[in-house]
Order: C-alpha cells, then structure tokens, then sequence
C-alpha cells in the first residue's frame, strides 16, 4: 500500500468530516466544502499553510511527535484515528511497528499454551484473532458460534471475507451494516500499523473486487478499535444472542486479540448458550481424534 497515499486520503477525510462549527471557526458565507480548509487546519494546528499541505500530500517522515498532536488535536481525532496517523508516520519513516509484531500478527496457528487458554473458557465463546481478522483458535463454545464462519472452508477461516462474501453473514449480524463498518475500520486500522502485510493486501484486493460494500466503506478510510462492547448476534441453531465483549492484547504475542463473550447470568441469551454448548457437543468436530493403536502386522514388524 503506497504510504503517501494513505496518509494523503485519510487526512483530507478527516478534514472533510470536520464542520467549522466543530472547530469553532466562523463559517462564512462563501465556503464551497463542508469541512475545514488546509488554512483552517494549519492556523488550529499552529504550523504554516505550506507546511500542513506538505503533510497532506503524505510526506510524513520527520514530522515530529509534537506536530503530529498538533495536528491530532485540531483534526479532533478520536484515539484510533490519532494512533492511525501515528503509525502512517512511523510507516513514513521506515520504522513501522510491523517489525515488533511479526509474530503475533504472521501467526497461522497458535501456540499451546494459549489454545489451552481458549479450552480453559467454557461460560462463552472465546477466540483469538489477528489484525486481518484471522479467525486462529476457539474454545467449543467459539467454535460453534462461528460455525457458518468455518462452513466456508477457507484454509484459515476469516471474519472479514464472511462479513462481506457470505450471504449467512447478514442473518447472524441484525445489525449488518454496523457490523461491517467495523470490520472494514479494523481493517483499516491494521494497514496503518502493517502496510507492507502481504497477506492484508491479497484480502483487501480480494473484498475490494468482490464486494461493493467493502469497497465503498474502504475508501471511507474509518479506523477503530476493537476493545468492549455489547452485540446482538442470531445464530442459526439458537436464535438471537445478546453478549457482552471484552479484547485484550496477547502480550507474548504482538498483534493477537484474545476476545471473550459473555452473556448476563440468568438471562435468554445465558440459556441460548448453553444449548449452544449442548449442540456443540454432538458435533463431529468437537469429538477429539481416535487414538492410534497399530495393528498386529504393524506390532510384528515392529518386533
């Protein structure tokens, strides 16, 4: 992804969503943008006109630290877009924090004792995922929560692409369109902090090609993070869910998202999730492997 881009596109889109009345600036009468002007900007930030459109056009590498607040600040940016634009700068300079998150972010599997983990949770869904959006382990109960998520059959099962290419997506997300704006702002997000992610690029090709959707929120250039909430799910053998989320950083691993759900003692959805785990439970893939045992011919070769 071409860095000078990216900083170009999502500074202007931060400006243009920011009214003079927002900024406390007189609006005029003869304004032809809704948003703040490249002057407005610079006069809020303190910097010259020519100084703030050359950040604008992307040239972010040395910038310091204090102008890119500057600019945080009269931009009025939330704290996901303000370490969005931290980390174009750092990605601008040749310092992007991808360095620091290989191996967590690069992850196809997880390691042991954090599978074991996910097994420990069994009040609710539990998983854990990459910046991508790579759905890389679950607990039973997670697994049977994203069962339509694996009934696609990707070699590493992703919530993005079934938000965007699975019709299913759109009966277990009520809220679709809330659903996917997030997702497309994780995205986004993890291109600021990884934009030389191969893989990242090959799934924003793939959902910019396929799907409208994607397409229109990407070039929004919204960034979010992912960390406590409430969802309404509806899931096809249960019906509709209401749960609680909580995601912490894997320490150990940089760029891994350890996520839980979980649903009000006593309530409906407490009960959906118990049938969930009882219909888990009678699934072929929830039954473990069967034991080797060699067979005669095998023992007597053996011998």
């Amino acid at each position: 992804m071409d860095n000078h881009v990216e900083v170009r596109e999502f500074l202007v889109s931060r400006r243009a969503q920011l009214t003079p009345q927002r900024a406390g600036i007189p609006a005029g009468s003869n304004r032809r943008v809704p948003g703040l002007r490249r002057s407005e900007v610079a006069m809020l930030a303190d910097v010259s006109i020519e100084y703030y459109s050359r950040v604008e056009r992307g040239n972010l590498a040395g910038v310091s630290d204090s102008v890119l607040e500057a600019i945080a600040r009269a931009l009025q940016l939330d704290e996901a877009e303000r370490a969005h634009l931290f980390d174009l700068a750092r990605a601008a300079s040749g310092a992007s924090v991808a360095r620091r998150r290989t191996r967590g972010s690069k992850a196809r599997t997880l390691r042991p004792g954090l599978q074991a983990a996910l097994d420990a949770i069994t009040a609710g869904p539990a998983f854990v995922r990459n910046g991508r959006m790579d759905l890389l382990g679950t607990n039973l109960l997670g697994r049977a929560f994203y069962d339509d998520v694996y009934a696609m059959a990707d070699p590493i099962p992703n919530l993005a692409r079934f938000t965007f290419l699975a019709e299913a997506s759109h009966s277990f997300h009520p809220n679709w369109a809330a659903a996917a704006d997030v997702t497309v702002a994780i995205l986004r997000a993890e291109a600021g902090r990884d934009p030389h992610d191969r893989d990242l690029q090959d799934l924003v090709g793939e959902l910019s090609t396929r799907s409208d959707e994607f397409r229109t929120r990407w070039g929004a250039h919204n960034v979010r993070r992912h960390g406590t909430g409430v969802k309404v799910f509806r899931h096809r053998v249960v019906g509709d869910v209401t749960l609680t989320y909580e995601g912490l950083e894997v320490t150990e691993d940089p760029g891994l998202q350890f996520l839980v759900y979980t649903a009000e003692p006593g309530s409906a959805s407490a009960e959906a999730l118990r049938l969930l785990g009882s219909w888990a439970a009678s699934q072929e893939w929830a039954r473990p492997a069967p034991a080797f045992t060699p067979s005669r011919k095998q023992d007597s070769r053996a011998d």
